[in-house]
């Protein structure tokens, strides 16, 4: 019987990759499968509407400056590694690992699963390592990483470029759900144009996109995810030809019934572009860390000719031109060749 833990937290970006493999793990009866995060994370809300244990653990936040609190989150470790070692003793066994998505929360359980011994994963989902998983891969037997250039930031002899791992939705032609508002996706006469500044939107993507909202629904069917604190503001705009929502639950959907996506670039989005093999417009977060979302963007540019803008070339483009371009991009069909991440991470985690 083989026992894996997983860990990782802080952001929905941590958790989606580690229930993606857990979803497909959870079909083999071979495996138990556990969870630890913190106590009041998104990946407490995450990993609840699945059946699996939850074990939460006090969390500390990590710091590349001076601080106080540094002081006292450092005794948040220290404490937190000690709830991970007595879980860990009792519920591992002989055939045990650690599969780690980065995040604060993962710190405590990386370093309890090495001093017991237990072979720690990494996965790495951005371009740029972060601080959690860069300190994670001095503890870890092997780290994945999402994209090659990654590489260059870790160890060479553990670090494997395994991928994301995306949905297998994202490798399969046929759509499960093609209606949003009583709209029927399909039936719709015009392009479908889907904007989106992520599952919590962004005001600046919101504001670009009101800009040009009626030069753009000469032309497309607009689909806008504009985020729940934004989504009344957007609603009083709403007619045959635009409409918008908080959240897209079935997004991957939406993404193939898109003539064009406009985005932010955070990893899995990017992957799951890269996936379908659809060029698109990515607009990076630029208080990302470490810029990741910009080198995400630009990985997709390389393998698709997705189009980049930065934040500060917004006021200077002229985004129907840029949409034009994306026209004349074909979009690659890679769904049936491209690396599954999801499939060859599990084969490792169950050798």
């Amino acid at each position: 019987m083989k026992t894996i833990f997983f860990t990782g937290g802080g952001s929905g970006g941590h958790v989606v990759p580690a229930l993606t493999l857990i979803n497909k793990l959870k079909h083999n009866n071979d495996t138990k499968i556990f969870y630890i995060g913190s106590y009041s994370g998104i990946e407490r809300k995450l990993v609840g509407k699945i059946n699996i244990e939850y074990k939460a653990i006090l969390t500390g936040k990590l710091r590349r400056y001076l601080s106080f609190k540094n002081i006292v989150d450092i005794f948040k470790v220290l404490l937190a590694t000690l709830q991970v070692m007595v879980y860990l003793i009792k519920k591992k066994n002989k055939n045990t690992l650690l599969f780690s998505t980065g995040g604060f929360v993962s710190v405590p359980p990386v370093i309890a699963a090495s001093i017991l011994r237990i072979p720690v994963y990494v996965h790495e989902q951005t371009s740029r390592i972060g601080l959690a998983n860069m300190i994670a891969s001095k503890f870890a037997t092997k780290v994945f990483i999402s994209f090659e250039e990654t590489k260059r930031f870790l160890p060479p002899a553990k670090t494997i470029f395994s991928g994301y791992p995306v949905r297998d939705e994202c490798y399969l032609e046929n759509i499960i759900i093609d209606e949003i508002k009583g709209i029927k996706l399909k039936e719709v006469k015009k392009p479908i144009l889907f904007v989106t500044g992520g599952g919590n939107g962004s005001d600046l993507v919101n504001r670009l996109l009101e800009k040009n909202l009626n030069i753009l629904k000469q032309k497309f069917f607009i689909i806008h995810q504009a985020g729940i604190d934004h989504l009344a503001k957007y609603q009083k705009y709403e007619d045959s030809d635009y409409i918008a929502v908080d959240f897209v639950e079935n997004i991957i959907d939406i993404f193939k019934l898109s003539r064009v996506v406009i985005s932010r670039s955070g990893a899995g989005t990017v992957a799951e572009m890269i996936a379908l093999g659809k060029p698109s417009i990515f607009i990076p977060l630029k208080i990302a860390q470490k810029n990741e979302q910009y080198h995400n963007a630009m990985a997709a540019q390389k393998i698709l000719g997705s189009i980049v803008i930065e934040e500060d070339q917004l006021n200077n483009i002229d985004l129907l031109s840029e949409i034009d371009k994306i026209y004349k991009i074909t979009s690659k069909k890679i769904m049936s060749n491209a690396p599954k991440a999801t499939d060859y991470i599990i084969e490792q985690l169950l050798q």
